[in-house]
């Protein structure tokens, strides 16, 4: 099988020409999805059962995350997103897409709804 050009494996060494700085763009990756997941757990108080649920991952798994050692996979990665606005926004500023943002952060809005739903609560009394 014929292989494209570009992909060959240098005549020194055995890492592929686009994978050159692959282990350092994980440890940034695991290290900011870490970072996000001790800010959260330390602004709401959850816990890694709480991310263990979210995702269905092991203890274990949710650990080495959360040490920043390690970062989740696709599959964990997405419910982690769903539930973590923290994540969510460590995502979009690793892959520099954090301005591209329409919504603005999220945990402003929620509050600011919250501010809304109590205001008509008020109201209803």
């Amino acid at each position: 099988m014929r292989t494209k050009k570009g992909n060959q494996l240098h005549s020194k060494g055995n890492k592929l020409p686009f994978f050159e700085n692959a282990e350092e763009a994980r440890e940034c990756y695991a290290r900011e999805i870490g970072n996000a997941l001790r800010g959260e757990i330390a602004a709401t108080g959850r816990s890694a059962k709480d991310i263990m649920r979210w995702t269905r991952a092991s203890e274990r798994a949710v650990k080495g995350w959360i040490s920043g050692k390690r970062g989740p996979s696709g599959e964990h990665l997405i419910p982690l997103m769903a539930c973590s606005d923290a994540v969510f926004a460590a995502v979009l500023r690793v892959t520099g897409r954090e301005r591209s943002s329409r919504g603005g952060p999220v945990a402003e809005v929620r509050r600011l709804l919250h501010e809304a739903v109590e205001a008509l609560d008020e109201v209803d009394r």
